[in-house]
């Protein structure tokens, strides 16, 4: 009986890959606010284009995963400057004319 490990492999790389974009998302938007959102879509298309040019599984669907988190961490980054302004994260005070501020009870 083989046993393939390639699935296992991808899913742990999935893991990781999602693990480190939470915090990176919420240290970029802390130092940088949100004027850098196009790395993320520069690096996500440069991911998702070399995924198509590996034959590699393995490899591929790494590059895959990666540039699919690093387009959805756009959408995260843009959320977690309305979490700041709602309160529910720390703000940077060196940055503190870039928030619209809101009750935390409110919905914006």
């Amino acid at each position: 009986m083989d046993l393939h490990f390639t699935g296992i492999l991808i899913a742990v790389c999935t893991f990781v890959i999602i693990g480190v974009f939470h915090p990176l998302v919420i240290k970029t938007e802390y130092h940088t606010g949100t004027r850098f959102w196009w790395v993320f879509l520069l690096l996500g298309i440069l991911s998702i284009c070399s995924a198509l040019c590996i034959a590699n599984v393995l490899l591929s669907s790494i590059l895959g995963v990666l540039g699919a988190s690093l387009l959805w961490s756009i959408g995260e980054l843009f959320s977690q400057k309305r979490r700041v302004e709602k309160g529910w994260f720390p703000m940077n005070p060196k940055r503190k004319d870039e928030y619209n501020m809101v009750d935390s009870y409110e919905e914006k």
